[in-house]
C-alpha cells in the first residue's frame, strides 16, 4: 500500500494499491544508531510496541503484504533490537522489542527499557505508537503500565487488537474488545488478524490521518 494525495485538500491522503515497498533500514542496539532524522523529508514514523509474542512482526508483515519482512517466531523475545523498516520513502515503521519475557536477564531488561525510552521520548519523527494487545488475553500489567507512561509523556498511541480469530465466538471478540474498551477514553481499538487481514484497511486509515497532520 502507498499514501497519495487526494484531489480533494479536505481528503489529503488516501490508501492505494496492494503491496508496500518496504526494507530494513537498520537494527539499532543504541540510540546512536538510529537512522538520522531527515529535516527535509522528516518520515512519519509509526512505532509498534507490545508483549513478546503478541503478533507485532506479522501485524507489519501483514500491513505492508511481504510477509518475511520482519522476522516472526513461535519463541517470544526474538525482537531484540529496534528494527526500523522503509515503507515507500514516506513512512517508516519501528519494531521495538517485546516485554515481558521472563527469559531475559535483567541486565538486559534494563537495557531494552532505556533503548525503548531513549527512543520513545527523543525521537521527533515519532508520530503514533500503535500498543498491540492479544485478544485472548487483553490487558496485562505491563500493557497498562506502557499505556500510563504514553499518557504521561503525552505520546500518542492507538490500541490494535491482535489474533482476533484465535477467539471462539463473535460473541468472545465482542467482550473481549468491550473489556479493552473499558480502559480507553478517546478510542476504539482496531481488531486484526493475521489469518485473513482483518483491519488492515482501518490501520493504514490511521496512518494515513497521521500523515495528513504532519
Amino acid at each position: 500500500m502507498r499514501l497519495v494525495q487526494a484531489a480533494s485538500p479536505n481528503v489529503g491522503y488516501i490508501v492505494v494499491g496492494t503491496e508496500a515497498a518496504a526494507s530494513l533500514i537498520i537494527s539499532a542496539a543504541q540510540t546512536a544508531q538510529f537512522p538520522p532524522e531527515e529535516r527535509r523529508t522528516r518520515p512519519l514514523e509509526i512505532a509498534f510496541l507490545g508483549r513478546s509474542n503478541v503478533g507485532k512482526s506479522s501485524l507489519l508483515n501483514c500491513l505492508v503484504k511481504q510477509p518475511e519482512l520482519a522476522f516472526t517466531s513461535a519463541r517470544p523475545g526474538c525482537t531484540q533490537l529496534i528494527n526500523f523498516y522503509r515503507i515507500n520513502e514516506e513512512i517508516h515503521f519501528v519494531d521495538l522489542p517485546g516485554y515481558g519475557y521472563a527469559r531475559v536477564s535483567l541486565e538486559q531488561r534494563a537495557n531494552w527499557k532505556r533503548l525503548i525510552e531513549g527512543y520513545l521520548l527523543g525521537r521527533k519523527n515519532l508520530a503514533l505508537s500503535f500498543l498491540v494487545l492479544d485478544a485472548r488475553r487483553g490487558w496485562m500489567n505491563m500493557d497498562l503500565e506502557l499505556k500510563a507512561w504514553l499518557e504521561f509523556h503525552n505520546r500518542r498511541y492507538q490500541v490494535i487488537v491482535t489474533k482476533i480469530d484465535k477467539l471462539k465466538s463473535n460473541n468472545e471478540l465482542k467482550s473481549g474488545l468491550a473489556a479493552i474498551q473499558e480502559e480507553l477514553e478517546d478510542q476504539e481499538p482496531l481488531p486484526f488478524s493475521a489469518a485473513d487481514g482483518r483491519g488492515v484497511r482501518e490501520i493504514w486509515q490511521v496512518i494515513s490521518k497521521m500523515k495528513n497532520q504532519q
